[in-house]
């Protein structure tokens, strides 16, 4: 489960088209789901006798599938939400069948597609419609999507009474011209019906006062976060980060702070959700709760993880950096005891991936880690199953070290821990899997264990160490097996540049053969030989 939480947070992300993305993470049994959605695939000529009439029994006790209830049970709310997504699903994959059949010519597909889509589109408005009072904004798209929807219909039906080539051309484009007008408003309609079911949530979150109610509707905003960035905007635009703070902020709500700041951490995988975080002054009540000796160390973890996420290299957004920096000392401090007491290897994944990700935009980090003994502390949990158990976690510690190596007292220090061992062991990590994301996390822990060597090795008494402990045959058997380094050419670049820095410092410890191949050539020679070579060596 960390894995799936964090995998990298240096090469994450947190697409396809908008409304596929949503969808994809609704995971269920696969027969269950496809029991669901008959609910939805009504029979185009049911629909049309009907005029596009819900198929079901109607009473007072049940207006609709899409109402989200008022005070009524918090799993009705869940699966309305799930249901306005299906919907949705089932809309927009029809109107992609029409988009591939109209490139074709086959009309009478064309037509029938229609058809089915604007049946499912009235089924929809109607349905929603009935639940719940619209937003005037909402109406508007709605009637502009049905006229567009009956426009199509009638357009392609023309086309199935004609065989004039000319004609059926200067329909094509017309329909290609609708549909995607089509596909915009239903797009927007959807993201306003979201945008309002949203407000919903949030508002139970702002104005209740019962736990359990305000857990539930975390719940539903966290499965919504799930379903792509797109939809993370419109949650943060909603103002669900401010929301999500006022409950970290009061301590009556302790226990709904780590659900709390999971789903923060979600949001904040878009510039908008830092955005809202920055005006609320979130940096400072994530240094409090991390600094906070009484908060559960569930808390401190996804305090950790909203952390991480705000400081990820990929944001273009770097506003909120500046307000950080205040902070840092304090977070730097928090985060790496948080490594040193780890439970177990999530909470060390998100305490040492935030870490990772702050050594990356101030130098002063490193040095404050260093004062606080942050090598001794990372090398510990290196030997500590419970604590790094995965090719994940090894790539934050080993960024780390790579990022603090960059300061000349690192070398001493290094050496006192042993870390020119756990360096050379990192650089033979295998994934145990044929998982390509735990493969390329492999292929990062050697490449940043081949960056740190080169960078201490620097330090004369670091390159003899390295030597002694064979450091050379393992880093030529990178560079020579394909196989070893998963063919990755950023790692076969960084041992290159290993191997060289040692073999400046001392070059009786390269073989005459492996000198004139891997050190003599420029740089760029010598990996173009290695990234072309076969496997068969002697």
């Amino acid at each position: 489960m960390a894995s799936d939480r964090m995998a990298s947070p240096q090469s994450s992300s947190l697409s396809s088209s908008p409304m596929s993305t949503r969808m994809q993470s609704l995971q269920v049994d696969s027969v269950q789901r496809w029991m669901e959605d008959l609910r939805h695939m009504t029979e185009v000529e049911c629909m049309c006798v009907l005029q596009a009439k819900p198929i079901g029994v109607e009473d007072d006790s049940q207006q609709g599938e899409l109402i989200v209830a008022q005070g009524s049970s918090d799993h009705v709310a869940r699966n309305n939400l799930q249901t306005l997504l299906r919907r949705a699903l089932v809309v927009s994959t029809e109107l992609g069948k029409m988009f591939q059949r109209l490139e074709k010519g086959r009309w009478q597909r064309v037509h029938s597609t229609a058809v089915r889509a604007n049946c499912h589109v009235r089924s929809l408005v109607h349905e929603y419609s009935s639940a719940r009072s619209t937003p005037p904004e909402m109406q508007k798209y709605e009637k502009s999507l049905l006229e567009k929807c009956m426009e199509l219909t009638n357009i392609t039906e023309r086309c199935l009474h004609t065989d004039d080539e000319f004609f059926l051309k200067s329909m094509r484009e017309a329909i290609h011209e609708i549909l995607t007008d089509v596909s915009d408003s239903f797009s927007n309609m959807i993201d306003m019906a979201l945008a309002n079911e949203i407000r919903v949530l949030i508002k139970q979150i702002e104005s209740s006062d019962s736990v359990h109610t305000i857990s539930s509707a975390i719940s539903n905003l966290l499965s919504l976060t799930q379903d792509g960035p797109q939809l993370c905007s419109i949650i943060a635009k909603e103002g669900a980060v401010v929301a999500l703070f006022k409950i970290c902020r009061q301590d009556r709500f302790r226990e709904l702070y780590a659900h709390a700041l999971r789903t923060v951490a979600s949001i904040c995988c878009v510039d908008e959700g830092i955005s809202q975080l920055d005006k609320v002054d979130g940096i400072l009540c994530l240094a409090d709760i991390l600094t906070d000796d009484s908060s559960v160390e569930a808390a401190r973890a996804e305090a950790a993880a909203v952390v991480a996420q705000i400081t990820s290299p990929h944001h273009t957004s770097t506003q909120h950096l500046a307000s950080f920096l205040e902070s840092m000392h304090d977070i730097v401090t928090a985060l790496i005891k948080l490594c040193d007491s780890a439970s177990c290897g999530e909470v060390f994944l998100l305490a040492s991936a935030a870490l990772a990700n702050i050594t990356f935009f101030d130098s002063m980090a490193c040095e404050i880690l260093l004062q606080l003994n942050a090598i001794h502390i990372l090398l510990q949990a290196c030997k500590d199953r419970q604590r790094v158990d995965t090719p994940y976690s090894k790539d934050q510690v080993v960024t780390i070290l790579a990022n603090l190596s960059v300061l000349e007292q690192c070398a001493a220090e290094v050496l006192q821990e042993q870390g020119v061992d756990r360096l050379l062991l990192l650089l033979g990590e295998k994934p145990s899997s044929s998982s390509p994301s735990e493969g390329a996390a492999c292929e990062r822990v050697q490449q940043k264990a081949a960056v740190t060597l080169a960078r201490l090795s620097r330090d004369p008494d670091v390159a003899r160490g390295a030597i002694q402990l064979k450091a050379v045959p393992r880093l030529i058997e990178l560079c020579r097996s394909p196989t070893e380094r998963n063919n990755s050419d950023s790692v076969l670049v960084a041992c290159l540049a290993a191997l060289r820095r040692l073999a400046a410092g001392c070059p009786d410890s390269i073989e005459a053969a492996d000198h004139q191949q891997l050190i003599k050539p420029r740089l760029v020679d010598s990996f173009l030989l290695c990234s072309n070579m076969e496997e068969s060596f002697v």
